[in-house]
């Protein structure tokens, strides 16, 4: 807003001098009426920022599996959306293998984290799982999301990382300390969260916004030393993914 402000007592000036030049009578009445409206604009107050972060613990279940085919999944996934309702599950975010298209990643909001356990192991999913060409057995996970920023950003690709850590907070710390380094490295925190009953173990997923030195920060000493000065616990768990879609 600043910059308009200004762009209009610049453009209002040269507009006062033009008709001072030419003479005629309207002069004073429209100098006086310029700089009242410049005096308008530069004075507006700027847009409130939005705030993108949300920090609301959010209860989510996460679910990485194998399938044959999938578009024929995605049929069945659908087709079964009204007994993950039934069951206090909401579709949040699909993504898909970056290695491997077939490996399916699947996060959903949950309501009630007792009547989602259950559901996770009813005859019923395990029947439209394999309907739906899970191969293997599933990876399910219950995490507690405690930070998550919103802002849309370019990149679909996300690293999911699942590691344990000595203390909580002491890792959340040295986490924060290091969001420079990560973004002269093309990563972007996105959500930060725990496993439900083990604030030990943390689920982070993060935005790739390069991909070449994403990838070269992951094998890095630097990346290591960061991590054993923030507390982390033997070599942790990574999956990339591309966000397919969105809910």
């Amino acid at each position: 807003m600043k910059h308009s402000g200004s762009t209009s007592l610049l453009f209002h000036a040269a507009l006062v001098f033009f008709l001072t030049s030419c003479g005629g009578s309207g002069n004073e009445k429209t100098t006086a009426t310029d700089s009242a409206a410049a005096d308008t604009a530069a004075k507006a107050p700027a847009a409130a920022e939005i705030n993108t972060i949300i920090t609301t613990p959010q209860n989510m279940v996460v679910v990485t599996q194998k399938v044959r085919n999938y578009a024929k999944w995605k049929i069945v996934y659908d087709g079964h959306d009204s007994a993950r309702l039934a069951n206090g599950a909401h579709n949040y975010v699909i993504g898909r293998g970056l290695q491997d298209s077939n490996v399916v990643m699947v996060a959903l909001k949950i309501d009630d984290t007792a009547k989602a356990k259950a559901f996770a192991k009813s005859p019923g999913l395990r029947t439209a799982m394999q309907k739906g060409g899970v191969v293997g057995t599933p990876t399910i996970s219950f995490i507690t999301e405690t930070w998550q920023d919103t802002a849309i950003i370019d990149s679909k690709i996300r690293s999911t990382t699942i590691f344990t850590v000595k203390d909580w907070d002491a890792w959340q710390k040295a986490f924060d300390e290091g969001k420079q380094e990560r973004t002269d490295n093309g990563i972007a925190a996105r959500v930060i969260g725990h496993d439900l009953n083990n604030n030990r173990k943390v689920a982070l997923v993060t935005a790739l916004t390069d991909t070449a030195k994403a990838f070269a920060y992951f094998k890095s000493d630097a990346l290591k030393k960061r991590r054993e000065a923030s507390g982390v616990i033997g070599e942790p768990s990574r999956f990339l993914f591309r966000i397919v879609q969105r809910y």
